[in-house]
């Protein structure tokens, strides 16, 4: 039985090498070939890469006229709406404003007169000196 044990164990021995030689020999094949697919996911990813900028750009100018087309409608609403509750526009203000202040330079115009017109009003009529 003796040798046949050696036997069993030589066998063993051998299964054991043979398996761990194989494991070496994936390790060295996925070395190999893990470069090789490495390379070429690289490539893969620069041809990807350069079509997902073109993508990304397309979708960024759509985006951009989605997004002026909605903010000119909502102006256009928010504007109906305003004026609706008659709240005066911008413009309207402006020239408002404009027009408040053509009547105060007038008025400011016109104070010297009238100050000089009130102090002669205070005064008096004239009178006439004696002769």
């Amino acid at each position: 039985m003796a040798t046949q044990d050696k036997k069993i164990q030589d066998d063993l021995k051998e299964s054991a090498h043979r398996i761990w030689l194989a494991g070496l020999g994936a390790l060295s094949a996925a070395e190999e070939e893990g470069s090789k697919l490495f390379n070429r996911l690289v490539e893969r990813g620069k041809g990807f890469e350069a079509e997902g900028k073109e993508q990304f750009a397309k979708a960024k100018q759509k985006t951009g006229k989605v997004i002026d087309d909605v903010a000119g409608t909502l102006d256009d609403k928010v504007t109906g709406a305003l004026n609706r509750m008659g709240v005066p526009t911008r413009d309207e203000i402006k020239r408002l404003t404009k027009k408040v202040e053509e009547l105060t330079a007038k008025v400011e115009q016109l104070k010297p007169r009238t100050a000089a017109a009130s102090d002669e009003a205070k005064k008096g009529p004239a009178r006439k000196k004696a002769e």
